[in-house]
C-alpha cells in the first residue's frame, strides 16, 4: 500500500494540510491571545486612572480613610486580585488589603524593577512598558499588573499642606493587578476548539482527497497497471473499459490503441511468417508432392476406366480421383501464390485474353450449368501487361463466380469498355515519405484492403495516429485521435517527429491547416487537416490529367458475400467456401493486378450476387 501513488499523493496532501491548518491555527490563537491580553491592558488602564481621578480630591485634602475606602470597594471586584497605591519610597500606604500598608516593597519586585532599572526612578514611561504579566506563585493562575505613576500637580504644593515640594516629578505609584485565570480559560478553550477544528478538517480534507484520489487516479491506474500485466502476458486483446475525458482517460485511449497495433503487428508478423515459411513450403512442394499425385491421379483413373462393372470399387476410386484433383488443386494455389514472379509485359488485346480464359474452363462451367454473357465494346483499346497473369485472374474470378452458384446454375455475365477517369478518387498512392524520406506507408494497417498512410497528431493534450485513405481524393481516413476543432493540431513523421503541416498554406476549402507529404518520384502530395473536409491535391496527377483504362467486370447471380467478409477476401488463406477453398485465389488475383498497376474492388449483396470490377491502364495511343 505504502507504494501506491494513490497513498503518497493523499500522505503529500495530508501532510501539507497539517503544516498549512497548524500554522494558521497557531497564528489564530496567537492573535487572539493579544487581542485579549490587549482588551485587559485597556480596561485596567481605564480602571487605574477612574481610581486617580476617584481619590484625586481626597489626595489634594489628604482624606485617607476615604482614599482607603475607594481603593477597598474597588478591590472588592472578583476579577481584581489586588490595587495598591505607593509613594515614591517604595511604601504601600493604601491598599485593598491592609494588612500590606506600611509595607516597603523592593525596587527589584515586579511593580517597582521597570521604573528603577537604573537605580533612577524614570518620570515618564510608555503603557506597553507599565504592563506585566507573572504569576504570584509558580502554581498559580498568571496574573496582569499595571503600574500608573501619580505625577506632581501645581495643586499639590500650593495647597496648605505643603506635603509635597515643587520639585518633585513624580509622588507615587498607582499599582492595579487583574486575574487572568478567566482569560486563560478562554485562551485554553480557544485552543481546545482550534485544535479539534484542526483535527476535524485535516480528517474530512484527506477523506475528500482519498475519495477524489480513488475514483480519479487510484481506479484509472490500477485498470492501466492491469492492463499492463494483461499485455505482457501476451493478451494483446485486453481493452480498457469506461476511460474518461482527462490525461489519464487519453492515456488509456492511447493503451487501447497501442495494444490494438500491436496485435494487429503481431498478426502481420504471423502473416509475414506464413508467407515466409509457405513460400520455402511450395518450392519443395513443386518436386515432392506433385509428382506422386500425378501418378496417383493418373493410375486411379486408368482403374476407375477397368471398374465401371464394379460398383463398389468405382465410388472408392472416384473418391481417390477427386481427393487427388483437390490437392493438386492447393498444391497450384500454393505455388502461383508464391511464385510472385515479374511479369512479362506485352501489348495484350484484352477481348483474346478473356476467350482464352473461357475456353479452359468451358466444361466445367457446362457441367455447373452456367451460363455466360459476353458483353465486349468494339475496339477495345490493348493493355500493356503479362497475358498468362491476367488470363489466371479471370480463371480465378470465374471460377469462383461458378462455385458462388453450387448446382443450381446461374449466369456469369463478362463486360469489357474503354474509359476515361481522372486520377481523383482513382490513383493510389504507393509510396509516401516525410521531408527526411522515411516510409510513411503502413502495410499492417489497411483502408478497404490498401495499406495506409500513417501521420502521428497530437491534438489538445492527446497523442495518436491518422491513417490516410492510400486512394488520392478519398474521405474515408481513420482517426485514432480526437481532433477539436478550436484546438491546434501536429502531424509529424511517426520515425523522425518532423512536422508534416505546410507553412503558410492554408485549406481553399475549410481554412484549415493543410499537410504536406512528398510521393517519390511523382511529386507532392497535399491536404486538408480537418476531419470533415475531403479536400487534396496532387500536382503531377492532377497535371497529368485523365487516364484510359479498360474496365472489366465479372459479375455471378450466386449467394453473394457478407459485408463483414468484403474487406477480407483478399487476404491469403481467408475463403467463404469452407473445407473446399485454399484462400488463395483472390490473393493471387489482387497481386497480379497490383503489379499492373491496376485496380480491383468488389460489390455484393447475400442472396443476389457479386460483382467484381477490374480496372487496367489502357496503351497510350
Amino acid at each position: 500500500m505504502f507504494q501506491k501513488i494513490s497513498f503518497k499523493l493523499i500522505f503529500a496532501v495530508g501532510l501539507a494540510a497539517i503544516l498549512i491548518i497548524s500554522i494558521f491555527a497557531y497564528l489564530n490563537i496567537r492573535s487572539q491571545q493579544q487581542v485579549l491580553l490587549a482588551e485587559v491592558e485597556r480596561h485596567a488602564n481605564q480602571l487605574s486612572e477612574t481610581v486617580k481621578s476617584s481619590t484625586r480630591y481626597d489626595m489634594l485634602l489628604n482624606n485617607r480613610p476615604h482614599i482607603l475606602k475607594i481603593v477597598q470597594q474597588i478591590g472588592d471586584d472578583p476579577a481584581l486580585k489586588d490595587i495598591r497605591i505607593m509613594n515614591k519610597e517604595g511604601s504601600i500606604t493604601y491598599s485593598a488589603d491592609t494588612s500590606q500598608i506600611g509595607h516597603v516593597l523592593d525596587k527589584k519586585a515586579q511593580a517597582c524593577y521597570v521604573c528603577h532599572a537604573e537605580n533612577q526612578p524614570l518620570e515618564k514611561l510608555p503603557i506597553s512598558n507599565r504592563t506585566r504579566v507573572f504569576r504570584v506563585h509558580p502554581d498559580s493562575a498568571r496574573v496582569f499588573g499595571i503600574i500608573n505613576p501619580i505625577y506632581n500637580e501645581p495643586s499639590c504644593w500650593t495647597a496648605d499642606c505643603h506635603a509635597h515640594s515643587r520639585t518633585q516629578t513624580v509622588l507615587g505609584v498607582l499599582d492595579v493587578v487583574i486575574s487572568l485565570k478567566n482569560i486563560d480559560a478562554q485562551i485554553a478553550s480557544a485552543k481546545f476548539k482550534m485544535l479539534l477544528l484542526a483535527l476535524i478538517a485535516i480528517l474530512a480534507l484527506s477523506g475528500i482527497i482519498w475519495f477524489f484520489v480513488k475514483n480519479w487516479v487510484d481506479k484509472p491506474v490500477n485498470a492501466l497497471v492491469a492492463a499492463t500485466r494483461q499485455v505482457a502476458s501476451g493478451n494483446l486483446n485486453y481493452s480498457i473499459e469506461n476511460v474518461g475525458s482527462d490525461e489519464l482517460g487519453a492515456l488509456a485511449r492511447s493503451f487501447n490503441n497501442m495494444t490494438q497495433k500491436l496485435s494487429e503487428a503481431r498478426l502481420q508478423l504471423v502473416q509475414s511468417d506464413k508467407m515466409a515459411s509457405l513460400g520455402r513450403l511450395a518450392a519443395g512442394v513443386a518436386h515432392e508432392i506433385n509428382n506422386p499425385l500425378t501418378g496417383i491421379l493418373t493410375y486411379s483413373s486408368f482403374l476407375l476406366k477397368r471398374a465401371k462393372d464394379n460398383p463398389e470399387l468405382k465410388e472408392d476410386l472416384e473418391v481417390i480421383v477427386r481427393e487427388t484433383k483437390r490437392s493438386r488443386e492447393i498444391v497450384k494455389g500454393l505455388l502461383d501464390f508464391a511464385r510472385q514472379s515479374v511479369p512479362k509485359k506485352t501489348k495484350v488485346d484484352i477481348r483474346e485474353v478473356l476467350e482464352r480464359a473461357l475456353h479452359v474452363i468451358e466444361n466445367q462451367l457446362s457441367l455447373k450449368q452456367v451460363k455466360i454473357v459476353k458483353q465486349f465494346e468494339n475496339d477495345l483499346p490493348r493493355i500493356t501487361a503479362d497475358a498468362n497473369q491476367v488470363q489466371q485472374v479471370f480463371i480465378n474470378l470465374i471460377e469462383n463466380g461458378a462455385d458462388a452458384m453450387a448446382d443450381r446454375g446461374g449466369t456469369i455475365t463478362l463486360s469489357a469498355a474503354a474509359i476515361r477517369l481522372a486520377p481523383f478518387g482513382i490513383l493510389q498512392v504507393k509510396k509516401a515519405a516525410c521531408p527526411k524520406g522515411h516510409d510513411l506507408i503502413d502495410p499492417g494497417f489497411k483502408i478497404d484492403g490498401l495499406p495506409s498512410i500513417r501521420l502521428k497528431a497530437a491534438s489538445n493534450g492527446e497523442e495518436g495516429f491518422i491513417h490516410l485513405h492510400p486512394v488520392y481524393g478519398k474521405p474515408a481516413h481513420h482517426y485514432g485521435v480526437a481532433i477539436h476543432k478550436k484546438s491546434k493540431l501536429t502531424l509529424s513523421c511517426p520515425r523522425c517527429n518532423i512536422s508534416l503541416l505546410e507553412e503558410g498554406k492554408t485549406c481553399p476549402s475549410c481554412g484549415s491547416a493543410v499537410y504536406a507529404l512528398e510521393v517519390p518520384s511523382q511529386g507532392k502530395l497535399t491536404g486538408c487537416t480537418n476531419k470533415d473536409c475531403a479536400w487534396q491535391y496532387w500536382e503531377t496527377a492532377e497535371r497529368e490529367g485523365k487516364k484510359e483504362y479498360v474496365e472489366i467486370k465479372v459479375a455471378d447471380s450466386g449467394c453473394g458475400i457478407p459485408r463483414e467478409n468484403l474487406e477480407k477476401i483478399f487476404e491469403p488463406f481467408f475463403s467463404t467456401k469452407g473445407q473446399k477453398g485454399t484462400g488463395l485465389g483472390l490473393a493471387v488475383v489482387w497481386g497480379i493486378i497490383d503489379n499492373h498497376g491496376g485496380r480491383i474492388s468488389v460489390e455484393s449483396e447475400p442472396g443476389k450476387g457479386t460483382t467484381f470490377t477490374l480496372r487496367l491502364p489502357a496503351e497510350k495511343g
